[in-house]
């Protein structure tokens, strides 16, 4: 099968990923092969690229929004019939019997599997998964549709309960990529006013379309104060200027894998009157199926860009400049 695989980690204008031709997967007694149709380019994979992310194993195979067909099942394997279609997302296993896992924690898992980094992901035409971390696709998506949904979705809106957000709450958003403009969408289904942040004039130009309240740079300030605010940018420098606009009480949650050093913090302009600052790790798939019930009867309408599957390089390069607005998706049926 052709994959593009992570050789030499470094800036995406060094050219980190190698195209290539890889031996066909095979899967495991609980697993199931699935012909990839779309993957969406999730900044994540950018990370892993660039080395912001380590790789756990050379030539790791990048891509964890994965929507395709079930072409082959192993022994044991009964979940899914030949020709369904399905989703492939970040968490790709986890132990099961660890104290987390035990209490429903399972994105807290200490042995967790993830697909695009411990396992060979999305990245090429063929993917094995174990079949009790796929997602069945509702057919009001198209493959386009659903790719971002199986990583910036899920992940959006993890970030949405981490930041607990009041009922018809005011919700800050910095940084307005794949993953905010879904997690925005939810929001403003439940009531929510809509304050975006970020650098890009184009997704401004989203965000209001979408509904926002207000729209500004990055470094603006909110026109009210906010009860509720996520990162969605991986900029530790921005954290200072998010809390300060929470209200008293507020929550800002970080939902990146990675992020720049925070710099220091002044308690009492930026975390007193009892605001909090949380981290969003992975999510359950109790998350995952949640999200797209609630996906599925908004429905949401991701912004995507498509790119050939040839062009994954360019894709990453796009984003890394941030010259993409939505979510970029990678198409194998065309080169």
């Amino acid at each position: 099968m052709r994959a593009w695989r992570v050789g030499h980690p470094g800036p995406m204008k060094t050219r980190p990923l190698v195209f290539a031709e890889c031996p066909d997967p095979h899967p495991g007694p609980h697993e199931v092969l699935v012909r990839v149709r779309v993957c969406g380019v999730c900044r994540t994979d950018l990370h892993l690229a660039e080395g912001d992310l380590a790789p756990k194993r050379p030539g790791t195979i990048p891509g964890h929004e994965v929507v395709g067909e079930v072409v082959g099942r192993g022994a044991h394997a009964a979940r899914f019939s030949l020709g369904d279609r399905v989703g492939v997302a970040w968490l790709g296993g986890t132990c099961a019997i660890c104290r987390f896992c035990l209490r429903g924690e399972e994105n807290l898992c200490l042995s967790p599997v993830f697909t695009g980094w411990d396992r060979d992901g999305g990245y090429a035409e063929l993917i094995t998964a174990a079949e009790d971390f796929v997602y069945r696709i509702p057919e009001v998506f198209s493959d386009d549709e659903a790719a971002p949904l199986l990583c910036a979705g899920i992940i959006g809106y993890r970030a949405l309960s981490r930041a607990e957000l009041p009922i018809g709450g005011r919700l800050g958003i910095y940084g307005f990529g794949g993953s905010a403009h879904l997690a925005a969408q939810v929001a403003l289904y439940r009531g929510a006013r809509v304050y975006v942040m970020t650098r890009s004039a184009e997704a401004r130009r989203l965000a209001l379309e979408l509904g926002a309240t207000f729209a500004g740079g990055a470094d603006d300030v909110p026109p009210d104060p906010l009860d509720a605010a996520i990162l969605f940018a991986p900029a530790g420098g921005l954290v200072p200027a998010a809390l300060r606009a929470l209200d008293r009480g507020g929550t800002l949650a970080i939902a990146g894998i990675h992020l720049s050093d925070i710099p220091p913090l002044n308690y009492a302009a930026e975390l007193f009157q009892e605001r909090q600052l949380r981290s969003v790790t992975a999510n359950t798939r109790a998350d995952g199926e949640e999200f797209f019930r609630l996906a599925a009867e908004i429905p949401i309408r991701p912004t995507t860009v498509p790119y050939p599957f040839g062009a994954a390089d360019r894709a990453l390069l796009d984003l890394s400049e941030d010259r993409i607005t939505g979510a970029a998706v990678l198409r194998l049926d065309s080169m």
